[in-house]
């Protein structure tokens, strides 16, 4: 069985889908998959179809979401697979497990190829952890889940995922800085800051960018708009990391040109206390 989250959901079985096109039962799918081997307990099942108003019918409805599961696992499997749909979609003490190795869904492979990313980015092999970061976000289809309707608990993992791929963007564009690719991200760093328009972060690498193009206006430009955008909004001054780089860029300080040294850190952190 393969089962892709990052992005639509997408569940197979020898080259067949075993997704409903009904909401609720592919909202159990998918809190199912994104727990792989573990037992999802009724109650938290209960709470991400109908939140806290649930029916009488709450339990027996939600045997009638396992029931058609199963029913397509079966169809997919077919009638020679030892052991069939309720050895894949079991019921347990409490609750039901998507009985699938973790491997098989893409969220594994992702975390994978992360912790390796971060690891060698630590050892300073720049290369490799470049490549490895890049790998994991190319499984990414989309926003996670983007053609299921969540409640309050995917909602949760959803929010949760999404921030682990910001963090990875991230931590790639810090690598592909320190082996001096300021110019090729200068698109998707103008992008990003454009979407997160109070992320500190992705402001100090769309800065640094711009400084190592030659663009040094510009990179005070990012600057002044996001000051002037966190005292409206937010009523606060940028965080001293960023006022200190900003800073850097107005006095040319030759440290900004390193685009790799000996420091295992982020481009934000550059002008940390």
């Amino acid at each position: 069985m393969e089962i892709q989250v990052l992005g639509p959901l997408s569940a197979e079985v020898n080259g067949g889908s075993v997704v409903p096109s009904a909401g609720k039962p592919r909202q159990v799918l998918a809190l199912l998959a994104l727990y792989p081997g573990r037992v999802v307990p009724v109650p938290t099942l209960m709470e991400e179809i109908w939140g806290s108003g649930l029916p009488q019918s709450a339990l027996t409805t939600l045997q009638t979401y396992i029931l058609q599961l199963r029913r397509r696992l079966g169809a997919a499997l077919g009638p020679a697979a030892p052991g069939g749909a309720k050895d894949v979609l079991a019921t347990r003490h409490g609750g039901y497990v998507l009985q699938v190795p973790p491997e098989s869904v893409d969220v594994h492979g992702f975390e994978r190829l992360v912790a390796g990313g971060q690891s060698a980015f630590e050892d300073g092999d720049d290369e490799r952890a470049a490549g490895l970061l890049r790998s994991a976000l190319e499984l990414w289809q989309g926003p996670a889940l983007v053609d299921v309707r969540v409640g309050p608990i995917l909602e949760i993992e959803v929010m949760r995922l999404e921030e682990s791929r910001l963090v990875t963007v991230e931590r790639r564009i810090d690598v592909d800085l320190r082996l001096g690719r300021h110019t090729e991200v200068l698109a998707e760093l103008t992008e990003l800051i454009a979407r997160h328009r109070q992320h500190e972060g992705l402001h100090a690498q769309a800065m640094v960018a711009l400084y190592r193009s030659g663009r040094q206006a510009g990179a005070l430009d990012v600057f002044r708009r996001l000051r002037t955008r966190l005292i409206d909004e937010l009523g606060v001054e940028p965080s001293p990391q960023l006022q200190r780089l900003h800073q850097a860029m107005l006095a040319v300080d030759p440290a900004l040109d390193v685009t790799a040294g000996p420091r295992r850190t982020s481009t934000f952190d550059l002008y940390a206390a």
